[in-house]
């Protein structure tokens, strides 16, 4: 590589092009800076290439061609965009219909962005300060390799308020910072220029509490976990620890957690109420895992099955509330399909009503009734609007309504066969 690449820089266009291809210059340590995707459709790139005909001294880039080369791309680059975003978080997505200024000016921005940072970690690391690693292309194997005491957890709440806030769902580094060869992750903006200012005071042997041993951590299980510890109980009959000792250990405290806010400490198994009481047990375990309930606690509430309950309770329990909002359709809309009673047609449009919107059936469904209904409604507005239209007085066809003449067959024809238009 030539002296003005090494200190001036690069830019590589349309490479790495696969997934194959990054790998090699990740092996060779040539890790880019800001990878730049401009995103476009298919439409948008194939009238591109009509336009390049045009131009001297062009490649055989016809619209099947460069449809083919198009569908090879988006097949390639999912793979590249994944292996950038999960080993350095440096892929951008511009949108490639704005101008070549805008575009210009967008990477000039983000190349700034990252120059400071290198910049600043460069300055601060050479005077043994604590710098941000952000944008600095660490891969999470480096990442894993040179964490401090505190692993993946948030030095400053452990020292400030010893809470225990794991940053290891969040992939970016936005809120890292390496001080003395090792790096530390905070949860937020403020914890990070607490810590980039007076480092010692969250580091050992400065910092006044430690990170537990790994087998008193507390982790997140998720349902398949618990049910895969069977037959392990979960602990306080699983009632949230959280709801408990915030409400002062009483009765009415005794709330039962959910089996997707399931947490393990100490071998033990805990089912919170909420996600944020969730993240409340995980920041202080030791605060909520030793309780004993009272003697006396709400008893299980067991499902009944609705088609047990009286035919009352159970219209009550399962349908009652469509079947309001049906029949309040039906008394706005007062619905008089021709040449059959008020009754068969209130009911029709009760039944087309509870089709359209049941929740439980398939999108499709409920799509298809509700263009019957919508048709079950037009067909309605007919008798009005002819009634509105056909006076006493006679008028001569070139003064009706366009409309006229449609909506009277459409009216008639209805009258041979009323049960073919309305079939559920």
């Amino acid at each position: 590589m030539s002296l003005v690449c090494s200190t001036q820089g690069y830019v590589l266009d349309g490479f790495p092009s696969t997934l194959k291809q990054a790998e090699l210059m990740g092996s060779r340590s040539i890790i880019p800076m800001i990878v730049v995707e401009l995103e476009l459709d298919t439409v948008e790139v194939l009238k591109r290439g009509l336009v390049e005909k045009m131009k001297a001294h062009l490649m055989h880039d016809s619209s099947e061609i460069l449809h083919i080369r198009n569908s090879c791309y988006k097949q390639e680059v999912k793979h590249v965009r994944q292996h950038f975003q999960k080993q350095y978080q440096n892929w951008i997505i511009l949108d490639g219909l704005k101008s070549k200024w805008w575009i210009w000016n967008m990477i000039l921005q983000e190349v700034s962005i990252s120059m400071k940072y290198i910049h600043s970690y460069l300055e601060r690391t050479k005077n043994r300060k604590a710098a941000c690693i952000n944008r600095l292309c660490i891969t999470p194997r480096e990442l894993q390799y040179r964490l401090g005491e505190f692993q993946q957890y948030c030095p400053v709440c452990m020292a400030l308020h010893h809470h225990l806030v794991d940053c290891s769902e969040t992939a970016a580094l936005t809120h890292a910072a390496e001080y003395g060869g090792q790096y530390y992750r905070m949860c937020g903006k403020d914890h990070l220029e607490r810590f980039l200012i007076t480092p010692d005071e969250f580091v050992t042997p400065g910092c006044p509490h430690t990170l537990p041993q790994p087998h008193l951590l507390p982790r997140k299980l998720t349902e398949s976990q618990v049910k895969n510890r069977f037959p392990q109980q979960v602990e306080l009959k699983g009632f949230c620890p959280v709801t408990y000792l915030d409400g002062k250990q009483r009765y009415e405290a005794l709330v039962r957690g959910k089996m997707e806010y399931a947490v393990e400490y100490r071998e033990q198994i805990y089912i919170l109420e909420t996600k944020q009481k969730q993240d409340k047990f995980l920041r202080s375990p030791e605060t909520y895992w030793d309780q004993k309930l009272p003697s006396k606690v709400p008893p299980l509430c067991e499902p009944v099955p609705l088609t047990s309950l009286p035919m009352l309770g159970y219209m009550e329990q399962g349908v009652a509330v469509a079947v309001i909002k049906a029949m309040t359709a039906v008394g706005c809309l007062k619905p008089k399909y021709p040449f059959i009673s008020i009754q068969r047609s209130a009911l029709l449009y009760v039944a087309f009503y509870l089709k359209a919107f049941n929740h439980k059936s398939t999108d499709y469904t409920r799509q298809k009734y509700r263009k019957k209904l919508a048709l079950f409604e037009e067909n309605c507005a007919l008798i009005p609007y002819l009634s509105s239209t056909m006076r006493v007085n006679y008028r001569p066809p070139s003064k009706r309504p366009i409309d006229f003449e449609f909506k009277l067959n459409r009216f008639l024809a209805l009258e041979d066969m009323p049960g073919a238009s309305i079939v559920l």
